[in-house]
């Protein structure tokens, strides 16, 4: 086994070292930015999705019978069935609107309108903590055994449930989205989402678990999710949701800038800043997910037009060629190594 995990790795190196003039999976939308931000009206995402889930999430392996996607499990999780995934569950149902936006296709409306119902009735919901949905399998990477709560899941929601408000004019989707702004306002060890809110600098956490884990795309793909609720919900609608949803956006994203040095290994990214004695100091990103980080950093400004995110995205992006990719590889096969993971 040891053996098989080995060679995949070699020709992971090979692909991502040969397919740097590829394009990537996931593309910007094709509407351009500058254009459709200003707009209440959400129609696509940021990001072009397929339904595709070789594309999508790999780890989709199938579907209920509402069409909702089913993951399999991690790879350092034993015994694990196929479970509900809430960010894939969010994913796939804006792959599907995007379908719809394209075609006007009744059954994709209403398969999309099948998967905002699922975040409805997989809610929970607490008088302080908001409403908030728990992923049920563990992350042993993280010493997170229990089911947890995550910003980037409560994202997905927020992004989902405003668009089958503005679909069908319900106000229960609106009223859920906006209580699902309230986690991002606790930090973890109140119940919430937020690391290091008590220092000042809060960062969306991904995974929640007993320390803080900062997974990078994770906390940049949080404030896209808090990006929509401020575009969709005007202060006409509800001013209160709409400041809180802006002041947490400001808050992220002047996180966001404080803790980018931190990841900067002056040849590529760390995956995240996980303060756990356990885990390894640093923990390089894979080739995808340095490319996923450059498009979301570009995403972010066409969004702030702050001319520091820019100079990251220009930076990061010169990161990417082959004699650093190998320079990662090595130390990302250490890596995985000490964390049981290969």
């Amino acid at each position: 086994m040891r053996l098989q995990k080995k060679i995949f790795m070699l020709q992971k190196l090979w692909v991502d070292v040969t397919s740097r003039k590829r394009p990537f999976p996931l593309a910007l939308s094709d509407s351009k930015m500058s254009r459709a931000l200003p707009d209440s009206k959400l129609r696509e995402y940021y990001f072009k999705f397929s339904e595709q889930p070789a594309q999508l999430n790999r780890l989709i392996i199938g579907f209920d019978r509402d069409g909702i996607p089913l993951n399999q499990p991690y790879v350092d999780v034993d015994g694990a069935l196929p479970h509900y995934y809430p960010i894939s569950i969010g994913q796939y149902g804006l792959a599907v609107f995007h379908s719809y936006l394209i075609t006007s296709d009744e059954a994709k409306k209403n398969h999309f309108l099948r998967i905002a119902d699922w975040f409805m009735r997989n809610v929970t919901e607490d008088a302080e903590l908001g409403c908030f949905w728990l992923t049920g399998i563990p992350k042993p990477e993280y010493k997170i055994q229990q089911a947890w709560k995550s910003a980037f899941s409560q994202s997905r929601a927020i992004s989902i449930l405003l668009r089958a408000w503005q679909l069908t004019g319900k106000g229960d989707y609106l009223s859920t989205a906006g209580k699902a702004l309230l986690p991002f306002t606790k930090d973890i060890k109140a119940g919430g989402v937020s690391a290091n809110l008590l220092e000042g600098h809060p960062f969306y956490e991904e995974y929640v678990a007993a320390e803080p884990t900062m997974v990078l795309d994770g906390h940049i793909f949080s404030l896209f999710g808090l990006h929509e609720y401020l575009r969709a919900v005007t202060p006409a609608v509800d001013p209160h949701g709409h400041e809180l949803a802006q002041t947490l956006f400001d808050r992220g994203m002047e996180s966001l800038l404080y803790y980018l040095p931190e990841y900067d290994l002056h040849y590529w990214l760390r995956f995240n800043l996980c303060r756990m004695a356990h885990y390894p100091p640093i923990d390089p990103c894979t080739v995808g997910y340095l490319r996923l980080v450059t498009i979301q950093l570009e995403v972010l400004f066409h969004i702030t037009k702050d001319s520091r995110i820019i100079e990251w995205h220009s930076r990061i992006k010169r990161y990417d060629h082959p004699g650093n990719i190998i320079k990662m590889y090595k130390l990302k096969f250490k890596v995985l190594k000490e964390l049981n993971r290969l």
